[in-house]
């Protein structure tokens, strides 16, 4: 019998989602300046050549919110994750038309990223906002929220960094809870929300949820 090859569960799926000229066109022109390649361990003063409080962005989706926050906050250095490609260009231009430099984006996986890419104790937070709930009971292995991925989270946190969640499923929000309880090595939290490393601009995915009238939970971890 022939062993079939191993396959990795992944917690997205390859939207071919359409590019527009322009995402297209940022992608191919911008991507080397504010890109990182997948590749080996990063050294984050290096990236951003300064020392600075930083944010780890996992899944941004279309931006927007990164770009809010980079703006709002120049002393904090942004590293953002995302693997769909409009999504990375729509903030590419964004970059661009904003001259923000405390940014840089790394266009892949985020568990293969966390595993091979990040030195511990490089960030203040992390932000996942609005991770796919993948609702379906046997889709629940794809949830990127799992022991091993908490684990590599609380690597690269410095000690007491937060781990910022947020999400409009109820069931993702107790999965999560029990996630991080049986981790151990973090504590559910109260946090100030105006502290510019905790604080969440408004995103599309949350006003879509609040349309469908789902309950939107934010949750804080710190590291203990």
């Amino acid at each position: 019998m022939t062993e079939q090859p191993y396959r990795k569960v992944r917690s997205f799926v390859n939207r071919s989602g359409r590019l527009t000229n322009a995402q297209q066109k940022a992608l191919n022109q911008l991507l080397p300046r504010w890109g990182i390649p997948f590749g080996g361990p990063i050294d984050m003063p290096y990236i951003f050549e300064r020392e600075a409080l930083r944010v780890l962005d996992i899944g941004f989706g279309d931006g927007e919110a990164l770009l809010t926050l980079a703006a709002n906050n120049p002393t904090i250095d942004y590293l953002g994750i995302e693997v769909h490609e409009p999504g990375i260009g729509h903030l590419l231009l964004l970059l661009e038309r904003a001259n923000i430099a405390n940014v840089r984006i790394i266009p892949h996986d985020a568990v293969e990223v966390l595993d091979e890419m990040l030195l511990d104790c490089q960030f203040n937070a992390v932000n996942l906002f609005f991770p796919d709930p993948w609702p379906k009971k046997r889709h629940h292995k794809r949830r990127l929220v799992q022991a091993s991925f908490i684990q590599n989270v609380s690597r690269v946190l410095k000690a007491d960094g937060v781990l910022h969640i947020t999400t409009d499923w109820d069931d993702y929000a107790l999965h999560i809870k029990e996630v991080l309880k049986n981790n151990k090595q973090f504590s559910l939290s109260t946090e100030d929300e105006s502290l510019p490393l905790l604080y969440r601009p408004p995103t599309k995915f949350e006003r879509r949820g609040r349309k469908l009238g789902h309950n939107v939970t934010e949750l804080y971890f710190r590291l203990k």
